[in-house]
């Protein structure tokens, strides 16, 4: 017992690990040693078996009277068991371990945050928002309670209060991805000034940071900059080729300089990526109106407007394009929805992106 504390003391956990089976080989009703067992385990990526051990101390499959009477160890272990579910991506596990933990202590705030971050990961947005805004107060300088709730917020509809907290995060730790976060958060508010320089701040504090180039990049697009948008979204292609909004907003950059040659490659892959999207559907119509495919365009736009009547842009196209197919009719019909449209669009909200 003595030569695993020792070995674990001093980050040698495998050494730890081999010592604590052996005290255990010896007297198996040892607490101790198998709770250190387990979070030697644990710390080598041993999580299965690390589970084990910290929930054959709980369930009393062992002599465990000392840990159910020693409210602290009890405590020390369910926490451990709790880590380790989460580590492994059990969050349902995690998630009634770490409700347990807060149950038996509603103001340990280490817990409380565990238990908001399984929320995160099992779309629990809100329960994470109820459990962790009463505990905050007092504790507004502790960055990872914080974080979470600043996260459910942005995903729970309270991005009014979600997004500034997150922004505060980025400031106090200097965190790329809270930046980004909140930089993902300013761009689906249209808030593009404000989103650009949340994720130039996460670039500049981590270039290689997944999906920031993407979304500065498209930040850019849309305040107009299709200059400072194309390195952007080249540096998100560079670092992943597979990427689908930056193939989608490059290709539909070139496409609107004519740049037919750059914009195909990107927006076939784009479409290939996600057969299914109306944007990348969109712009591929666009081309093929472009390369002079009318009918291909027209049959798109045509399933488009069907899915979404509101849609302004492929009725506007499909307007045009049934004139150049010689169908007036058509082409006149189009006109006066878009005239209906453009009069009712204060009614239906901003036009679509």
């Amino acid at each position: 017992m003595r030569g695993g504390l020792a070995a674990q003391q001093g980050g040698d956990y495998q050494t730890a690990i081999e010592n604590y089976r052996k005290a255990l080989a010896i007297k198996p009703g040892l607490t101790e040693a198998r709770a250190n067992l387990g979070v030697a385990l644990a710390a080598t990526g041993q999580l299965d078996a690390a589970i084990e051990q910290d929930s054959l101390v709980l369930s009393g499959i062992q002599d465990n009277a000392a840990v159910l009477n020693n409210v602290e160890l009890a405590y020390y272990i369910r926490m451990n068991l709790a880590r380790a579910y989460y580590t492994k991506g059990d969050f349902s596990h995690a998630h009634a371990e770490f409700a347990a933990l807060h149950a038996a202590k509603p103001l340990d705030l280490s817990a409380a945050v565990f238990l908001g971050y399984t929320d995160l990961k099992l779309g629990k947005e809100a329960d994470a928002v109820e459990l962790l805004a009463p505990l905050e107060a007092g504790h507004e300088s502790n960055m990872d309670l914080e974080y979470v709730l600043a996260y459910a917020q942005i995903h729970s509809g309270k991005d009014d209060d979600g997004v500034p907290r997150m922004e505060r995060v980025a400031r106090a730790t200097h965190s790329a991805d809270a930046y980004v976060a909140a930089g993902a958060a300013r761009l689906s508010r249209k808030e593009y000034s404000e989103a650009r320089a949340d994720l130039d701040a996460a670039l500049e504090l981590n270039p290689s940071i997944p999906g920031a180039y993407t979304l500065a990049g498209t930040a850019r697009a849309w305040m107009g900059d299709e200059e400072a948008a194309v390195p952007a979204l080249q540096a998100a292609l560079r670092a992943d080729p597979m990427d689908f909004d930056a193939n989608l907003y490059l290709g539909t950059i070139r496409l609107g300089q004519r740049d037919i040659e750059a914009a195909k490659p990107l927006l076939e892959l784009a479409l290939q990526l996600r057969p299914k999207s109306a944007p990348a559907r969109y712009q591929m119509a666009k081309l093929n109106s472009v390369l002079g495919n009318y009918t291909a365009a027209v049959n798109t736009l045509e399933d488009l407007v069907k899915a979404d009547p509101n849609w302004l842009d492929p009725h506007v196209d499909l307007a045009a394009l049934y004139y150049k197919l010689h169908r007036p009719e058509d082409g006149l019909r189009e006109r006066a929805i878009v005239q209906r449209i453009e009069a009712e669009q204060p009614k239906l909200g901003p036009p679509r992106q």
